[in-house]
C-alpha cells in the first residue's frame, strides 16, 4: 500500500478555534509607562553595569523590548550588557547559548549592547538546605534585569510558574544549578525549590526588576509588566493567571493519533507542550490533566532548536529526517540536567510520513474510518487552525468557540509519500 492510496485515511475537516483574544498593545508606550512608574525606585548609581537576562524562548517583540530596556539603564546613567538566562540551553556552552540569542535577534548591534556569556556560577548562601548558584557575570554586575514571558510551566503547577522567579533559579543558574534543582526535584517538589531558590537569589543580589509578558492566543503581546523584588511575587501571580486565561488548548478529549508538523525549543521548554498534548515521559513530573491521546508522531524539528531535539521522547512515532536534525549532546544536555533523559529518546523513526502514520494506526484501538480520530496541528503553540477526521465533528459542535468547513479534504502526500501540510 501506498499513498496513492489514500483508502485507509478517512476525510479531514479544516477547523478554527475561535479564541477570545485580547488585543495586542504599543509595547512601547507599554514599555514607557511601567518604566516611569519604577525608574525612581532603581537606585542605578552612575556608570553602573547592569547585567540584562533573555532566555532562550521565541518572545514576540523581543529586540525591541530588550532594546528599549537598554535604553532606559542608559538613561539611569548605567552601563547595561547582555547576558545568557537559559540554564543549560545552547548545548551549556557560553558559544552556544550566544548564538542561542542571535538566532532570536539578540545581537549588539540588534539592541546596542555587549552581549556576553559565561558558564561559571558563584555558590551564594543556602535556602532550605538547598545551595544558591548565581551566573558569575549576574553576580560581578552592580545590578541584574530580566526579561522573560510568563506562562504555564511544562512540568509543575504553582502560583507562579515559567517567568521570572524561575529564569532567577534555572536561567541565571546555568548548566550548574538548572543540573542540582532538577536532580533535586526527584525528591523535593519542584514549584517549591524554584520558587524559594528564585526569591533567595533575588533578595540575595542587586536584582533591579522584572520584564513581564503575557502574550495572547495570536502571540502578541498583550500585557508588559515590570515589577520590582518587592512587588514581583504578587505581579507575577496575577501576569500567570492571565497567562492561564489565553492559553490555547485542543478541543478535544480523546484523540486516536495527533499528528504534529513540528517541535521546538522555540515553541515550548519541551519541545511540545505537554499542557496541551497531555504527554509526559518522565516519571518526576506532574501530570496534565488531558487529553488522553494514544499515539503522536512529530514530522519535523524547528532550525530554531538548534538539534535540541527534547521532547521527542513523549513522541511514539517520528520521521528519520528529524532523527538526523538531532544534535545529540544538545538534546543530552538539555535532558540530562532536567532529569528527564525518557524526554531525549528517539521513537520508531520511518522514511516516509506515510509509513510512520500506517505503523502508529497499526497501534491504536480496532477502529473503523467512521470512528477513527486524528487531528492534525503545525505546533503545540499554534492551535487557532487544525485538521481534523470526520468522527471528530460531533464532539465539537457542541463547543460555540470552533468553527467547522464542512467540506471534505483528504491527507495528501507528495511523490516522496510525505505529508503536504495545509496549516501554513
Amino acid at each position: 500500500m501506498s499513498s496513492a492510496d489514500n483508502l485507509f485515511l478517512p476525510p479531514m475537516h479544516m477547523v478554527q478555534q475561535k479564541f477570545s483574544v485580547p488585543p495586542a498593545v504599543d509595547v512601547t508606550a507599554e514599555l514607557e509607562r511601567e518604566w516611569n512608574k519604577i525608574k525612581n525606585r532603581t537606585n542605578i548609581a552612575g556608570r553602573a553595569r547592569v547585567a540584562v537576562g533573555v532566555g532562550s524562548r521565541g518572545i514576540a517583540n523581543l529586540v525591541p523590548l530588550v532594546r528599549a530596556v537598554v535604553s532606559y539603564l542608559k538613561s539611569a546613567g548605567a552601563e547595561p550588557f547582555i547576558i545568557p538566562a537559559m540554564g543549560s540551553h545552547g548545548g551549556a556552552t557560553a558559544e552556544g547559548q550566544i548564538r542561542v540569542l542571535s538566532h532570536l535577534g539578540i545581537t549588539e548591534e540588534a539592541v546596542d549592547a555587549p552581549v556576553l556569556a559565561t558558564m561559571d556560577v558563584q555558590p551564594l548562601d543556602e535556602v532550605d538546605g538547598i545551595p544558591l548558584f548565581l551566573d558569575r557575570l549576574a553576580f560581578e554586575a552592580d545590578g541584574i534585569v530580566l526579561i522573560n514571558r510568563v506562562k504555564l510551566h511544562t512540568d509543575f503547577s504553582g502560583p507562579t510558574e515559567s517567568g521570572i522567579i524561575k529564569m532567577m533559579a534555572i536561567g541565571l543558574g546555568n548548566q550548574v544549578g538548572a543540573d542540582h534543582y532538577h536532580r533535586l526535584a526527584v525528591v523535593r517538589d519542584m514549584y517549591e525549590i524554584f520558587n524559594r531558590v528564585g526569591m533567595a537569589l533575588i533578595e540575595q543580589t542587586n536584582f533591579l526588576f522584572g520584564l513581564g509578558l503575557v502574550e495572547n492566543q495570536n502571540h502578541q503581546t498583550s500585557i508588559v509588566k515590570i515589577a520590582s523584588a518587592d512587588m514581583l511575587p504578587k505581579a507575577e501571580e496575577e501576569l500567570l493567571t492571565k497567562a492561564r486565561e489565553y492559553f490555547p488548548r485542543l478541543p478535544l478529549d480523546e484523540i486516536d493519533l495527533l499528528i504534529i508538523d513540528e517541535i521546538g525549543k522555540d515553541i515550548s521548554g519541551n519541545g511540545m507542550d505537554p499542557n496541551v498534548t497531555g504527554r509526559v515521559s518522565s516519571p518526576f513530573v506532574q501530570k496534565p490533566p488531558g487529553p488522553n491521546v494514544t499515539r503522536i508522531f512529530v514530522r519535523g524539528m524547528t532550525e530554531a532548536s538548534e538539534g535540541n531535539a527534547i521532547g521527542i521522547g513523549d513522541a511514539d512515532f517520528t520521521t528519520r529526517r528529524l532523527a538526523e536534525k538531532i544534535d545529540p549532546h544538545k538534546t543530552a544536555m538539555n535532558c540530562v540536567t532536567a532529569c528527564g533523559p525518557e524526554s531525549g529518546r528517539i521513537p520508531l523513526s520511518y522514511n516516509t510520513d506515510w509509513e510512520a502514520i500506517a505503523a502508529a494506526l497499526m497501534t491504536i484501538r480496532p477502529y473503523t474510518l467512521e470512528d477513527l480520530k486524528i487531528v492534525h496541528i503545525k505546533n503545540t503553540l499554534e492551535l487557532e487552525i487544525m485538521m481534523v477526521s470526520q468522527s471528530c465533528l460531533a464532539d465539537l459542535e457542541a463547543r460555540p468557540l470552533v468553527s467547522i468547513d464542512r467540506e471534505k479534504i483528504q491527507l495528501e502526500f507528495d511523490s516522496h509519500d510525505n505529508l503536504i501540510s495545509k496549516l501554513g
